[in-house]
């Protein structure tokens, strides 16, 4: 009986004992999701941040853009005539003179009519040369018969004394009536050979007056021949292609016996060659719209070849294209019959201080122009700078409703206003500060107003600065990814 007794007490004692244990671990249990959740409820409102500092650095503002290598100065040589390709006088790679002769075309044609040109311009001219010699000539001729009528009326002035003189004797009756008669006889004589002279004369000058017209109008001939001439020689030139400038033979996709064609244009068969001034470099990108009213004159830059990897080469802007180019067709936005928002470039000319002498026209290149630079300016790293409307910014109270924007349009036009900032750590909280902003480097921009140096800004997370509120709690983590947490 006893040992029943002792065995249902010992029972008893043991579920007590087991129950005691569940009791305890299920207070614990409790106790501890009590804590977690209280920690939890607390650090609900905190988000998570990486800070930076302020500091002072130099800063180089870069726009970058992508082009290809260009000559300043090359000149396409086309074709003015359709003809075959008799000569090729140059190769491609070859250096050039201007006015040099580079390929000539068939002119069997053209030769023959300068030829025939030239023929009757000697033929005129020869016209010309005989009307002149007669016209100086009669010159002469004229000048003889002019002194001979001057000499015949000094004569018969002479033979008129005398005849006069023999008159008046031969009333007074001094002299024989047959010297009278031979005085009359002679100053007859010799009024007559004066007129005879002056209808000669007379005669002489209306022969000059027909020889200066046959003069005038071979000279006449003589232009419209050499006219003619002038016209058939342009139709021969053009049958050999000249250079322009002096250059290098960059381009030759013709060869001889080819028959090239003119006025045809993006046609292989108008072009014979191109011809490129090698002495300037250039290098010609397209410039984001965004990014040109920052790009001016003379500014320099760093230019760097696809095909020369390693190495940078210095340059300077020379152009700055006013013409917007549509970033899908090439062509410029003038010339586009359609309104287009799509986005356009601007065409940068920057020229290489020092070219390689391995540059080739046509390499892919890329230009990073610096257009400002500040040395020890306050700046930030640009991924810290975001943007709020300002009455986001100003203190809420709860419960309450904010019907004054709808009575007031200036205040709700107010609170539109979007601010630029950062979010500055101060006891830990984000307090949001409104900065200007200066020149834009790589990785930093420079702040003008707002910060000072030192102060810790909120770098990070993006998604953290761009959902961050003002004043709202935050908790520094700047372990690096991968890194255990301390």
């Amino acid at each position: 009986m006893s040992d029943c007794v002792y065995s249902v007490r010992g029972r008893t004692k043991a579920v007590k004992k087991k129950w005691k244990w569940i009791l305890g671990i299920t207070t614990l249990v409790v106790v501890a999701g009590g804590s977690a959740i209280a920690v939890k409820m607390r650090d609900r409102d905190v988000v998570s941040v990486q800070t930076g500092r302020a500091v002072r650095q130099d800063l180089v503002s870069l726009v970058t853009a992508s082009g290809e290598i260009k000559p300043r100065n090359y000149v396409n040589i086309g074709a003015n005539v359709m003809g075959r390709i008799t000569e090729l006088k140059v190769r491609e790679g070859d250096r050039v003179a201007r006015s040099q002769v580079l390929a000539r075309l068939e002119s069997v044609q053209a030769e023959a009519d300068v030829q025939a040109q030239q023929a009757s311009l000697n033929s005129s001219l020869a016209e010309a040369a005989a009307s002149e010699a007669g016209l100086l000539a009669m010159d002469e001729n004229l000048k003889t018969a002019a002194a001979s009528v001057d000499r015949a009326r000094a004569e018969l002035d002479r033979a008129r004394l005398d005849y006069e003189r023999a008159e008046q004797l031969w009333k007074e009756k001094l002299i024989a009536r047959q010297e009278f008669d031979s005085k009359k006889a002679q100053f007859d004589a010799l009024e007559a050979g004066v007129r005879e002279a002056v209808s000669r004369v007379a005669q002489m000058k209306a022969q000059r007056q027909q020889t200066a017209a046959q003069l005038s109008s071979a000279q006449r001939r003589v232009a419209q021949v050499r006219a003619t001439l002038n016209r058939f020689s342009d139709v021969l030139q053009k049958h050999s292609a000249v250079s322009p400038i002096d250059g290098i033979v960059t381009n030759l996709p013709v060869r001889e016996g080819e028959t090239v064609v003119p006025g045809v244009q993006n046609s292989s068969a108008s072009l014979i060659m191109t011809i490129a001034d090698m002495s300037i470099i250039t290098a010609e990108v397209k410039v984001d719209e965004t990014d040109i009213v920052n790009v001016s004159m003379d500014q320099e830059a760093d230019i760097t070849i696809d095909a020369i990897p390693g190495k940078t080469y210095r340059g300077r802007v020379i152009e700055i294209g006013n013409t917007a180019i549509l970033r899908s067709t090439g062509l410029a936005a003038s010339q586009s019959a359609v309104s287009s928002q799509e986005a356009k470039d601007f065409k940068v000319v920057v020229a290489l201080n020092d070219p390689p002498v391995e540059i080739r026209p046509g390499l892919s290149c890329t230009a990073k122009i610096i257009t400002a630079t500040r040395e020890k300016a306050l700046s930030i790293p640009i991924q810290a700078l975001t943007v709020r409307q300002r009455g986001d910014l100003e203190p809420k109270k709860e419960g309450t409703v904010q019907a004054s924007t709808k009575a007031d349009p200036e205040k709700a036009k107010r609170d539109k206003e979007e601010l630029q900032g950062v979010f500055v750590i101060a006891a830990g909280q984000a307090k949001f500060v409104e900065v200007k902003t200066g020149i834009t480097g790589a990785t930093d921009i420079e702040v003008l107003t707002g910060l000072k140096e030192g102060d810790e800004i909120i770098t990070g997370s993006y998604r953290a600065i761009r959902t961050l509120r003002n004043e709202a709690k935050v908790k520094i983590d700047n372990k690096t990814p991968g890194q255990p947490a301390q």
